[in-house]
């Protein structure tokens, strides 16, 4: 076979990757910016109307596919705030005039695959994007009011019914800064006004959706015309029908245009011969790029493409096959010299069935930068075919995509790799990668796609160091490694999407890393510490992951810095717990006192400080010190009684009261008091006479109070100055609470004012203005009153209670030796 002339098996040939410019309104959506609790999906609901109830904030509406037959003014009148609206495949016949009259926020609107005859009055003066195809206007006379569309950038319009076009058709458009247009219902046109696109020239990318078989003036003057605007860009939807057969040269044209560098042809059979005459006529001309999409390829000759060799300099830089469907059930055959295109610097054949790649392709096209075989069915041993003798591989290549074929050995693949000197990018993404030998990658290769592929948590041992963006998505991988850095000190993106990791670990440490994708995986919360290595990330993807809502996401939610999330907030909402399932994490604002611990214990401790201090202060005004050291007392006393022998009879007294005086009030207490009770055989305890000498004071006291019946109290001003005196009331008190008595007497000696009395004699200070006391009277005949009555008190005592006998001397006696040992 000459060097110069090849023979290949291939589904198709060329291509270029520039993307089409066929305008898809659903990809302009942008252009409104809402959330999707303003949007709303009423795609295939079986709907005859537009619905009633929708809210007035909707931003975005699509109702397609639907047996909607007209709007009317009552539809959409309340929606002030449509920006977006979507009404195809629904039949739709009629839109009254004033069915868009209040929605002048619409930038958007697609009401395409109807069956509306006549264009609809628009009055929406922010509309950016309009697309009217395939509808049964009967012309495509655009109505006045087009002229105040001035905002309008992309238009298509077309129905089957109309095959002719005037000037007059498109004049209220030609102010209009249209730079995108779509034009045609998918017929052959019959006539075409010499100028009618001309008029129109701020377009730059045309699609024009009509066929052409035997007049193929009305082509070329379309094409003539468009070359007189800015259009750079035209793409041809199924050019010839498919029972055509064209004899003569309908693409002679292409050498006289000057402005026109991309050519498209989508959804068209093309027959060997009118692709030769095509190729020939894009060498004439100054076209750079020629791309075919979804064709079907016909070999009308018995020698396939034979394409001759060329006089002419070739412009063209980049060539695309993307979807080649062959007529006939056998491999094309395509004779052309290699040397024709050594200048493409971009070459594409996808979807084409190629199985075998031809050995002078690999170093004939000396500038070749990036080749893309994605979709066929290429092997390892496909693409370096054992046959081939190599002596320079791609020597200019720097992008590889070999997605969506048959690869499978990794180690192979990145041998192979080091033969292509300039290689930088690499995707195998779609394939059947597995992981065994190790792999040995050039340095110059810093980007690889392996997603979809089954690989798991290994995968990071077969990479290189030198790598700087890597797309490992749905792989299998659970695991992020936490060395990182070390593996790959170089990476500046990571795509891990669709895998099973659980959490971005906390001691992630890439500080070069500038991208990470980790959307769709199982990461219920992401925390601050995760991302505190990560100091030069400026993009985050991760949305569409199982989210909990509690503190564990209240950094995430609050604090980030939203603007490195791309999907935020629409893909990030609430999976648990139950009650906030489907929320979206933005509107979920958790109180920053109960997520943060250190502002609570910043709050908890000024306040804790100031209830300390005002229990303090509540505790000296109420004499809490005074009280606290009686406490100490009491307890002291109790556990020393606790050592002694114990009482020898229980419920029994010595005797029928102990009297508590002021030593200011001692002489009536000894003049009158003890003779008279005495006198009547009742038994009485003061502390001058009958307390035991050498024991301690608190504990005679104590003593003698749970030793007597009653317990009377002097009241005079002298004994609330007293400190035994308050001792003396504070452990009758407790004694009289704790065994549920009412042992306590009180006797006034002398006026006290309640309100006079200190703080620490609350109880007393209720007793006196509950009147529970005796007064002793002044009046002689009313003292025989009082001394009957304290006696009555005293004496309702049974005499075998109080006793007073030598057995109480002998265990007093024991007591006290006890004590002085």
């Amino acid at each position: 076979m000459p060097p110069t002339i090849w023979t290949i098996a291939v589904s198709s040939l060329l291509l270029m990757v520039r993307s089409a410019v066929l305008m898809n309104i659903d990809k302009n959506i942008q252009l409104c910016s809402f959330s999707r609790d303003h949007s709303k999906d009423f795609t295939n609901s079986n709907l005859s109307r537009i619905p009633s109830d929708l809210p007035d904030n909707t931003e975005y509406l699509d109702v397609s596919e639907n047996n909607i037959s007209s709007i009317v003014h009552d539809d959409l009148y309340r929606l002030t705030h449509l920006c977006f609206l979507k009404i195809t495949h629904c039949g739709l016949r009629f839109i009254t005039h004033d069915a868009l009259y209040n929605n002048t926020e619409l930038k958007v609107l697609n009401i395409s695959y109807n069956q509306l005859s006549v264009i609809p009055y628009l009055p929406l003066p922010q509309l950016r994007i309009l697309d009217l195809l395939e509808n049964n206007f009967e012309s495509y006379s655009l109505p006045g009011f087009f002229s105040n569309l001035t905002y309008l950038t992309t238009f298509a319009i077309g129905s089957p019914k109309v095959t002719s076009l005037v000037i007059d058709d498109l004049a209220s458009i030609r102010n209009i800064h249209i730079n995108q247009f779509t034009f045609g219902g998918g017929t052959e046109m019959q006539k075409y006004e010499n100028g009618s696109f001309a008029q129109l020239s701020s377009l730059e990318e045309v699609s024009l959706r009509v066929t052409f078989c035997h007049n193929f003036d009305i082509f070329k003057t379309m094409l003539m015309d468009l070359d007189q605007t800015h259009t750079r860009r035209i793409r041809f939807i199924k050019l010839f029908p498919d029972q055509c057969t064209v004899t003569s040269d309908p693409f002679e044209i292409l050498e006289k245009l000057h402005v026109l560098s991309n050519l498209t042809i989508v959804d068209t059979l093309i027959n060997s011969t009118v692709m030769v005459k095509l190729i020939q006529n894009i060498w004439k001309s100054s076209f750079e790029e020629l791309e075919f999409l979804n064709i079907t390829y016909n070999e009308d000759t018995p020698y396939g493409f034979q394409f001759p060799s060329q006089n002419h300099t070739l412009s063209l830089r980049a060539i695309v096959f993307n979807g080649v469907n062959h007529y006939q059930y056998r491999y094309p055959t395509i004779n052309m010299s290699m040397d024709l295109i050594s200048q493409l610097t971009y070459m594409k054949f996808s979807g084409t069935g190629m199985n075998i790649l031809p050995c002078n392709l690999i170093s004939v096209i000396p500038s070749l930068q990036i080749l893309d075989l994605s979709n066929n069915l290429l092997d390892d041993t496909g693409f370096w075919w054992y046959l081939c003798s190599y002596e320079r591989v791609f020597p200019s290549l720097r992008q590889l995509s070999l997605s969506n074929n048959r690869f499978s050995d990794l180690a192979y693949i990145s041998k192979r790799t080091n033969e292509m000197k300039v290689l930088m990018s690499l995707d195998l993404s779609f394939n059947s990668i597995r992981i065994g030998d190790p792999c040995s990658w050039p340095s110059h290769l810093t980007e690889l796609n392996l997603s979809h592929n089954n690989l798991g948590d290994n995968v990071f041992y077969y990479l290189s160091p030198h790598f700087q963006k890597i797309d490992l998505s749905k792989t299998g991988i659970s695991v992020i490694p936490r060395d990182v850095h070390s593996q790959f000190p170089r990476l500046t993106h990571l795509i891990l999407s669709f895998n099973s990791i659980q959490l971005i670990p906390s001691d992630l440490h890439a500080p070069v890393l500038r991208t990470l994708f980790v959307d769709q995986n199982a990461i219920t919360s992401i925390e601050q510490a995760a991302l505190e290595g990560l100091s030069s990330l400026q993009t985050l993807k991760a949305g569409n992951n199982p989210f909990v809502c509690d503190c564990d996401s209240f950094w995430f939610v609050t604090m980030l810095n939203k603007d490195i999330l791309p999907d935020w907030p629409l893909d990030y909402t609430c999976s648990s717990p139950p009650s906030l399932a489907g929320k979206y994490l933005d509107s979920y604002n958790p109180g920053k006192l109960s997520c943060l611990p250190g502002l609570q214990a910043a709050v908890a401790l000024p306040v804790t400080v100031a209830i300390i201090t005002a229990l303090g202060i509540i505790f000296y005004v109420c004499d809490g010190v005074w009280y606290t050291k009686m406490l100490w007392v009491w307890i002291r006393v109790k556990r020393r009684s606790a050592k002694q022998a114990g009482k020898l009879i229980n419920n029994i007294f010595r005797y029928h009261a102990f009297i508590s005086y002021s030593q200011y009030d001692c002489t009536w207490v000894s003049s009158e008091l003890v003779p008279t009770m005495e006198g009547a055989g009742l038994s009485i305890c003061i502390h001058e006479r009958d307390f035991v000498p050498g024991q301690w004071i608190v504990d005679n006291i104590i003593s003698s109070v749970e030793s007597s019946y009653k317990t009377i109290f002097i009241l005079s001003k002298h004994f609330v100055q007293s400190e035994w005196c308050n001792y003396e009331l504070f452990f009758a008190q407790h004694r009289a609470i704790s065994v549920n008595d009412d042992s306590l007497v009180f006797i006034l000696l002398e006026p006290i004012p309640p309100d006079s009395l200190p703080k620490k004699f609350l109880r007393l200070r209720t007793l006196l203005r509950q009147k529970t006391y005796l007064e002793w009277p002044k009046d002689e005949t009313k003292k025989k009153v009082f001394w009957s009555s304290l006696r009555s008190i005293l004496q309702t005592a049974d005499k075998s209670m109080v006793l007073k006998d030598v057995a109480f001397d002998i265990a007093d006696n024991a007591l006290l030796l006890t004590a002085q040992m």
